[in-house]
This record gives structure tokens, C-alpha cells and sequence, in this order.
């Protein structure tokens, strides 16, 4: 096992990170039986202070998003509709607000307890943030989780695409932040069924 360090994270290019992040494994064990794992398909970058679209929009500092102002490497995880808890990993140094949200993750460990939590067969493809972090048993009681720890961590596997295998394009349902809304701040891999064949 090899943890990806607290250093990568405090990169201070959120979006070149947020890009970086497709092909990292995710990983989480909330107890010794149910240790899960998937690859990063998808992820959106939200620039903190000056990002409309960002929690920490304008530097807001509220009991929710004090998080974000953390050290790069760490779990912002909130609950959005009161219903799905999504999963961030907060980057870039302290008082920085930078954070990437993870959207997307091919499943290949797990998938039995993944099952068991969903309460239906697991996709190939988690397409989409409420359903990945149910799937992976990512709640709100781990925000402020350190990434390094046991509970939920990345690896880098050399895992890597070119340029013709990314799409950038705007983020999702942002539209209240008017202008950033259009940002290509979301990065997705094309063809996850390349994924199918991945073995650890």
C-alpha cells in the first residue's frame, strides 16, 4: 500500500490537480470487513474565495466550510438536498479555500459490500457523486478526515491518460454562480469501459 502524501494535495494548481486526480484509486474502510476501492472517473474544481460556485465563496467561513479552510488533505464532506453526502478532498495551503469534488469512480473492490449498502447490484460505473459515496460508506461523520489515515485514502497505481482521453467542460448544477458557472472546471475520462480490465 502506498498512500498518496499530504504534499500532493497542497499543489497550488486546483484545477491541474482536479485533472491529475482521474485514474487515482479511492479507497475506505470504516471497519477491518469492508475495505472498498475505486478509480477516480470524474471531478470538479472549485476555487474558493474568488469562484462563485464555491462554498467558500468570497472567503465564507461557516461551521459547514470551515473545512475547506484546512491544509490541503483532508475530507470536506457535506450533505447536499439533505440527502447525499459528497465527497471533496480540500487542496492548496491553509486559509486557501481550494477544493475538488469528486463526481465519479469505477468500482473494483468491494462490490459486495458496496451491494449491501445500496441495496442493488453496483454498476460498472458510479456516475455520480450521492451514488459514490453511498456505495464507498462516505458520510458527513468524516469530514476533516486526514486522507493519510485508514478511513479514506488515495494511491496512485501509474494509472495515466492523454490529452484525447479527458473531457473539461462546465460544471454541474451550478447555475446560481452566473459567469463561473461556464468554467471548464470538471474533468471526466471519456471511455471508462478502458477500466474493465484493471486489476490490482
Amino acid at each position: 500500500m502506498s498512500k498518496i502524501p499530504l504534499n500532493y494535495y497542497r499543489n497550488p494548481d486546483t484545477l491541474e490537480l482536479a485533472r491529475d486526480l482521474l485514474g487515482k484509486f479511492l479507497f475506505t474502510q470504516t471497519d477491518t470487513h469492508n475495505l472498498c476501492g475505486g478509480i477516480i472517473t470524474e471531478t470538479e474544481a472549485y476555487l474558493g474565495a474568488t469562484d462563485k460556485a464555491s462554498h467558500a465563496w468570497g472567503n465564507r467561513k461557516t461551521q459547514r466550510t470551515q473545512t475547506m479552510f484546512l491544509p490541503g488533505g483532508v475530507a470536506y464532506i457535506y450533505l447536499c438536498y439533505g440527502i447525499h453526502h459528497l465527497f471533496n478532498i480540500v487542496t492548496h495551503r491553509e486559509n486557501i479555500p481550494h477544493a475538488i469534488l469528486i463526481r465519479g469512480v469505477f468500482p473494483v473492490l468491494g462490490k459486495e459490500v458496496m451491494e449491501k449498502r445500496t441495496g442493488k447490484k453496483v454498476p460498472t460505473h458510479l456516475d455520480g457523486p450521492g451514488k459514490l459515496t453511498k456505495a464507498l460508506g462516505i458520510q458527513t461523520d468524516y469530514d476533516g478526515t486526514s486522507l493519510t489515515g485508514n478511513t479514506i485514502w488515495l494511491e496512485d497505481k501509474n494509472l495515466k491518460f492523454a490529452d484525447s482521453e479527458i473531457q473539461d467542460g462546465p460544471r454541474v448544477g451550478v447555475d446560481y454562480a452566473g459567469e463561473d458557472a461556464k468554467l471548464p472546471y470538471r474533468f471526466l475520462i471519456k471511455d471508462t469501459s478502458v477500466l474493465k480490465n484493471i486489476k490490482f
